[in-house]
C-alpha cells in the first residue's frame, strides 16, 4: 500500500499533465524514491492510483534501466559501458570494482552496501572512464581513484 507522503506527492505530479497516466513514470521514481526499489505491489498500487493496468506500469518499469524491480544495495554504482569508456578502461574499472566488492555485474554485496550495475552511457565521454554512485558523477577513474571513491560511501 502506498504511504499517504507517496500518494501526495503521485497526485501532485499528476496535475502537471493532461492525463494521470502520463505521470506514471514520476510516481514510479516516487515509489523508489522512498522504498529503494519498486515491488509487485508498487507496481500495482501506481496502477490502480493512475488508472492504469498492472501489465502497463510494469512495461513502463521494466523498460528503464534506472528503476529498481528487485532489491539494490544502499549505493547504487553504475559503471558506464560506453564505447569511450570501453577505450579508456573500464574492462580494468570493472575488474577492480568486483575485486574490491567481490560481487559481479549485476550483484550486491552481502551487506547490501553496493550494487554494482552496467549503464550505456553518462554523457561524460571525454572525462572516461566514468561511473555514478548514487547521484555523485565520478570520472578519470583509474584503478587507485576506485578504492577511494568507495570509501566515501558507508
Amino acid at each position: 500500500m502506498l504511504s499517504a507522503e507517496e500518494v501526495r506527492e503521485i497526485e501532485a505530479e499528476t496535475t502537471r499533465y493532461p492525463r494521470r497516466d502520463a505521470a506514471c513514470i514520476d510516481a514510479l521514481k516516487i515509489v523508489q524514491r522512498h522504498r529503494g526499489w519498486i515491488s509487485d505491489e508498487g507496481i500495482r498500487d501506481v496502477a490502480g492510483l493512475l488508472n492504469m493496468s498492472a501489465d502497463e506500469v510494469d512495461g513502463i518499469a521494466s523498460f528503464y534501466s534506472l528503476l529498481f524491480r528487485k532489491p539494490v544495495g544502499r549505493h547504487v554504482i553504475l559503471l558506464c559501458d560506453s564505447v569511450s569508456c570501453w577505450v579508456m578502461g573500464y574492462e580494468t574499472m570493472r575488474r577492480r570494482l568486483e575485486e574490491l566488492l567481490q560481487i559481479k555485474l549485476g550483484e550486491t554485496t552481502p551487506d547490501d552496501r553496493f550494487t554494482l550495475l552496467p549503464i550505456v552511457c553518462l554523457g561524460c565521454c571525454d572525462r572516461a572512464p566514468a561511473m555514478l554512485v548514487d547521484r555523485d558523477l565520478h570520472v578519470n577513474l583509474d584503478g587507485e581513484t576506485i578504492g577511494r571513491v568507495l570509501g566515501k560511501y558507508s
